[in-house]
């Protein structure tokens, strides 16, 4: 079977729901690695991870999900990479759907969704929210080379190889990271595999009703741009690439 790297991007995580996370995620997948990437932690969370099965990497500043998820990557040395959120709300036997398309070589890079019709919701958010999201959704599958219903659930995964071809292209540190590594990955060729999850909303989800829409909006128009550039677009390749034209892979994050 192939080796899996599991990868947990936290910032001011419950720590208790995330300890049992962890720990049924290692119980359920029994993956080579797990690597919580803690971003900002506060006085004593560090130290009260220290028992769980999972390599700690914290850093004492917010880099964004999508800045997290990179160094976890690239830390790995595995044949697929993946990443669940510490909120949990993907639980680990759905965790463990998203990877089987990986694992079985049917798939690049696999995709939980909470929107596919087989898809089982036990907690709802917000009618705010899901508005949001199903309209972003909606622009998403209309704008990039995805006929996803969704791009933003908090589980992916992705083979080596894909990633190796991937990561030099991706840019977003945020939110917007999972909408761009779709682009990127579908604008490479490789092959995506949506899986229906079981999902639950957290209520303390750190994503801003207000910033986060507008932010995805960019990073989803600046995803489009990079995928477009990578198909030999005249047009995008003559516009410019992003303000920062560093790669997240090239950018120091520190310790």
């Amino acid at each position: 079977m192939d080796s899996v790297g599991l990868v947990v991007p936290a910032y001011r995580p419950d720590t208790e729901r995330l300890s049992r996370y962890v720990r049924a995620l290692v119980a359920e997948l029994d993956p080579a690695t797990v690597r919580i990437e803690l971003d900002a932690p506060e006085p004593g969370v560090t130290e009260s991870l220290a028992e769980l099965p999972a390599t700690v990497h914290a850093v004492p500043y917010r880099r964004g999900k999508g800045a997290a998820i990179t160094a976890g990557f690239e830390a790995l040395r595995t044949d697929v990479l993946a990443f669940a959120d510490a909120d949990g709300s993907t639980p680990a036997a759905s965790v463990g759907d998203v990877l089987a398309p990986l694992v079985d070589g049917e798939a690049d890079l696999a995709v939980g969704s909470r929107r596919h019709p087989e898809a089982t919701v036990r907690g709802h958010q917000t009618r705010l929210r899901r508005r949001m999201g199903d309209g972003f959704a909606w622009l998403a599958r209309r704008l990039l080379d995805a006929e996803l219903y969704d791009f933003q659930c908090g589980a992916k995964g992705v083979t080596d190889e894909a990633w190796t071809a991937a990561r030099d292209h991706l840019y977003e540190p945020g939110f917007a990271w999972d909408i761009e590594l779709i682009a990127i990955t579908a604008a490479l060729g490789y092959r995506i595999a949506e899986v229906p999850i079981t999902w639950e909303d957290a209520p303390d989800s750190t994503v801003s009703p207000l910033a986060t829409p507008f932010n995805m909006a960019q990073g989803l128009l600046a995803a489009r741009h990079r995928a477009r550039t990578l198909q030999d677009s005249a047009l995008h390749t003559a516009l410019d690439r992003a303000a920062d034209d560093r790669a997240l892979v090239d950018r120091e994050y520190g310790d």
